[in-house]
């Protein structure tokens, strides 16, 4: 716990970091803070804070920056989110982009919107693909390579790739087709697998490969495709990320190979509201100089995604999470009316 004093140098110095980028001296907080206090008490003070894991002093300056740690704190306990875009303009124009008459595209649209209002990287995790199925279609690609298209109970069409153990021919394959979509239109994939066990011998040959290479294929997840990042260049203009080699590689690694993205995600859409990551007090993040601030969306109140902005801890907080917020309300809005 500490006390009125010390946590107001510390709200201090957190904001005229996050405005200025620079390590924060006595004098500043002693200017800044509104409190009648010598530099030296200041400094006092600074060295408790030190002590405590909130701040730290680089060797080439007598300031100090805040540490993951203190910008937990000031999130948590410090920061009172005043709405930053509360003029009927700013929705209209948000809203504008995602047009409810296009909900395949409502979600894509935020991932942009975020990126460009934030200027750091837009990220959102889509509702998962539906297993079940209205029409699919099988298109030969090659002598081994099909194509099949599923189009979900929604309108959704999705394509999958899949390599055949033997060649088909295009009346084989109109013939496939047409029987599935006879006999079990309106199943999951895994439903369609169930029955197969029982109905497996009934079925020609070629026929019952085909569809159990379907039913592999319409069953499998494709998790990175539902994960959309816009403007992750921007972040490349953020020096508190990209002025070291390695902080910049585990940076883009993150993106690539998009496995903790996910999962952060993925914790985000277990619960209500604005959360925020730090990078160094969450395990979700591997870079400490990194945030993520993320809120849930919604379809007719039940919770179907994830959208956020990623970018440095040296963010302006207050303004991140009004971004995010107002999106999440906006995109919830779109995609119910749709």
């Amino acid at each position: 716990m500490l006390d009125r004093r010390a946590q107001t140098l510390l709200k201090t110095l957190i904001e005229r970091y996050i405005a200025d980028g620079q390590p924060v001296g006595s004098r500043t907080l002693s200017r800044y803070s509104g409190l009648e206090l010598s530099p030296a008490t200041v400094r006092n003070v600074m060295s408790d804070l030190e002590e405590l894991g909130l701040v730290a002093s680089p060797h080439t300056s007598a300031g100090r920056i805040p540490t993951p740690r203190a910008y937990r704190l000031f999130v948590d306990t410090m920061l009172t989110a005043q709405p930053q875009f509360d003029d009927a303009a700013f929705r209209l124009s948000v809203a504008h982009r995602l047009r409810p008459d296009q909900p395949q595209k409502v979600v894509a649209a935020a991932a942009g919107v975020l990126s460009n209002l934030s200027q750091f990287a837009g990220v959102v995790l889509t509702p998962r693909r539906s297993h079940t199925f209205r029409q699919i279609e099988f298109i030969r690609l090659s002598e081994r390579r099909l194509l099949l298209i599923i189009v979900t109970p929604e309108g959704d069409v999705q394509n999958r790739i899949i390599a055949s153990q033997r060649d088909y021919s295009p009346a084989q394959l109109v013939e496939a087709s047409n029987f599935i979509n006879a006999n079990y239109a309106g199943l999951s994939f895994d439903e369609v697998k169930r029955r197969l066990r029982d109905e497996i011998d009934a079925l020609r040959g070629d026929m019952s490969q085909l569809m159990q290479e379907a039913v592999e294929a319409g069953s499998e997840d494709g998790e990175d495709d539902n994960l959309l990042i816009s403007g992750e260049r921007n972040l490349l203009e953020v020096a508190d990320l990209s002025s070291n080699m390695e902080r910049l590689r585990r940076m883009f690694e993150l993106f690539d190979q998009r496995t903790s993205l996910l999962r952060l995600l993925d914790v985000s859409s277990q619960a209500q509201g604005v959360q925020i990551f730090i990078g160094g007090d969450s395990n979700l993040i591997p870079i400490e100089e990194m945030s993520v601030v993320t809120a849930p969306y919604t379809v007719d109140g039940t919770i179907v995604g994830t959208l956020g902005v990623i970018g440095p801890t040296r963010m302006a907080y207050d303004r991140v999470i009004s971004i995010v917020d107002i999106t999440a309300k906006l995109v919830s809005n779109a995609l119910s009316q749709a």
